[in-house]
């Protein structure tokens, strides 16, 4: 677009800007509030940024697992995560997460055979799971597990032949049995047999009375007490409570009390029960790298300190959710298309999750190298202060003339590049974004030599080039000033102006920007050689519109903000009929006697362009402009970036 507009167009949103600037920062204070500095996030997925801490937490208490960060250095400052969770065995969910003790022992208190952790702490800090279990005869049920001896007891004194076991001893501990009734169960047939490994143990009698079995029984370790007569096992002394440490056997126990003993001495240790986690002192959460686990935490704070220290890092808990991560997002560029400082900053309160600005602050000013500056260090420590980085755009002026004679002319390039790199210095920006177009294609030579020498400059200094580049065709690309296999190995960046399909000039009226377009542009740069890494897809937020007249022929055409869009379908009562080709909606409407032609940009447009940013695993996007947009945008982009 920068490229295409006309002289008039220019000119109208110069004095637009000039104009509207006091007031556009008014207005972008009164919607906003500001600048935002608080990111709101559900689990570690961005959702929405805020001016104020109070907004941001207000807005996040709508939402399960939310957390409030300082944008500036992701400073933690609010979260509603659940600090303790029920377990029933090993079976929990989200319904059974507290954020006080008071809660989950209240939710637990109604339950039998439950325990509580504190996440971030190991083992749990609550139980209910029986130490008494309750028999009549060789039957049981799970409603007969007791925590005391006094409710195990009162429950048996409704039940004849009734005896109680000590999990913890795994002895016979009580019974409501006569000596008389004992002695004539022991009369009856033996049908209590001592069994190991499925089999009769050798040497081993068998019992009348399921007591005297059982006191044989504890004397034959890994035994178990098997009643002939109806096929059951009703007693077993076999270490059935597995401790594991690390993923790997340690030593196993008759009761849980035992193995949670033993345990409790070992890190990383589990207590296993039929396959299923019964205790544990693994770490809630992990620090991941990509798919690699690095290290467990007990605490949020050390695990997101540890992960900050990796690229690609998350932190999960035991239940596989991430709670915080670093992975790779697409970088979000934006231009401003203006010097003015008020506009800049207006520009960027209006959005979220921007990570470089570029204000148009540097111009080629004549052939002898001449340098317009129009920076600003408040502005750069500003958005340094608010994590935002600035890699202000030099350009042209598009004078094709005056950029060749410039190319030729070695002395103007030097001067022009040393006076540029320590002006960026002092600045302390990121680096520069340079915006030279409508060179000559028969300057190509020169124009990568000259691109060569200014990252030359700029890259010693530890600064960043990036450079923009019309999205042109592999037809007819090599006949133009730009070599971007040979730029690729020069910059750090290339953005790749993926709009202006249909520009100001052209005789045809079309999409600014057809998703399908912008695809095969990606993947023709790609062809190039361009590593992925160093691609960034540029993104128009505007339209254009076209005036045709009674006879099809084409009068004009105007540039529409993308924000202006929905005012401008609502006023003329426009009709949209979806472009399959284009991936979004031609609206039509007519007025004196012509009819206007424009291809809507929306929310759902720009992230079917964030998409194919995402599918060709690119560097991030750069839109043009800020301030054509709605802050609406900006929230989708975020959650999405």
């Amino acid at each position: 677009m920068r490229r295409k507009l006309t002289a008039a167009v220019l000119v109208l949103f110069a004095l637009q800007s000039l104009i509207l600037a006091p007031y556009t920062m008014a207005a972008g204070a009164t919607a906003s509030g500001g600048t935002t500095k608080y990111r709101v996030y559900q689990n570690d997925k961005a959702l929405r940024e805020f001016v104020t801490e109070n907004q941001a937490i207000n807005y996040a208490k709508s939402f399960e697992y939310s957390h409030v960060e300082l944008i500036t250095g992701r400073t933690w400052v609010w979260d509603n995560f659940p600090q303790f969770k029920l377990y029933q065995g090993s079976v929990s969910s989200n319904k059974w997460e507290y954020r006080t003790y008071k809660e989950a022992l209240s939710a637990a208190s109604k339950l039998s055979g439950v325990h509580i952790r504190d996440l971030e702490k190991p083992g749990w800090v609550y139980q209910s799971y029986p130490k008494y279990q309750l028999y009549q005869g060789d039957n049981t049920s799970e409603k007969w597990g007791f925590t005391t001896l006094a409710a195990a007891k009162k429950e048996a004194a409704k039940w004849s032949n009734s005896r109680i076991m000590e999990l913890a001893s795994n002895t016979w501990v009580w019974d409501n049995i006569s000596e008389a009734q004992k002695k004539k169960l022991r009369t009856g047939a033996a049908v209590y047999e001592i069994r190991k490994d499925g089999e009769p143990a050798e040497g081993a009698s068998a019992y009348a009375f399921l007591q005297d079995a059982i006191k044989a029984s504890a004397a034959v370790a890994g035994s178990t007490v098997f009643n002939t007569k109806t096929g059951k096992t009703v007693y077993s002394n076999e270490e059935a409570y597995e401790v594991w440490q690390s993923g790997k056997p340690v030593k196993a126990f008759i009761s849980l009390d035992k193995a949670v003993a033993f345990a409790s001495y070992y890190a990383n240790s589990d207590v296993i029960y039929n396959g299923e986690v019964r205790w544990t002192s693994v770490p809630y959460l992990s620090v991941y790298q990509g798919d690699k686990k690095l290290k467990g935490f007990n605490t949020r704070k050390a695990a997101i300190d540890y992960a900050k220290g990796f690229s690609n890092s998350s932190v999960q808990t035991l239940d596989g959710r991430k709670l915080w991560s670093n992975t790779k997002a697409l970088i979000l560029l934006g231009w401003n298309g203006s010097s003015n400082s008020s506009t800049i900053m207006s520009h960027v309160a209006n959005t979220q999750g921007l990570n470089i600005d570029s204000p148009t602050w540097f111009e080629l000013a004549a052939a002898d190298g001449t340098l317009k500056d129009s920076s600003d260090p408040t502005v750069v420590s500003t958005l340094k202060e608010q994590g935002i980085l600035v890699m202000p755009l030099v350009h042209n002026q598009f004078n094709k003339k005056m950029t060749t004679d410039f190319l030729a002319n070695p002395q103007a390039q030097q001067s022009f590049i040393t006076n540029l790199t320590d002006r960026l210095v002092s600045l302390g920006v990121y680096g520069v974004n340079l915006d030279f177009e409508e060179v000559a294609g028969t300057d190509r030579a020169n124009y990568t030599a000259f691109v060569k020498a200014l990252a030359k400059s700029v890259q010693s200094k530890g600064l960043k080039l990036s450079i923009d580049l019309p999205r042109g065709s592999t037809s007819w690309n090599h006949q133009t000033a730009y070599d971007h296999a040979a730029l690729a190995s020069i910059v750090d960046t290339i953005i790749i102006m993926a709009y202006d399909q249909h520009w100001s000039g052209s005789p045809t009226a079309g999409p600014v920007a057809g998703l399908s377009w912008v695809e095969q542009g990606v993947e023709q740069f790609l062809s190039y050689g361009i590593p992925r890494e160093k691609l960034m897809l540029g993104i128009p937020f505007y339209v254009r519109e076209w005036k045709i007249d009674g006879a099809g022929k084409l009068i004009s055409n105007r540039a529409i903000y993308m924000k202006e869009l929905p005012k401008l379908i609502a006023d003329t009562g426009a009709t949209g009929e979806y472009d399959a080709t284009a991936g979004t909606t031609k609206y039509t409407y007519t007025k004196d006697g012509f009819t206007y032609v424009f291809w809507t940009e929306t929310t759902e447009t720009v992230l079917a362009r964030l998409k194919i940013a995402k599918k060709y695993d690119l560097a991030g996007i750069g839109a043009w402009r800020l301030g054509y947009e709605s802050s609406d945008l900006w929230t989708a982009i975020l959650r999405n970036k």
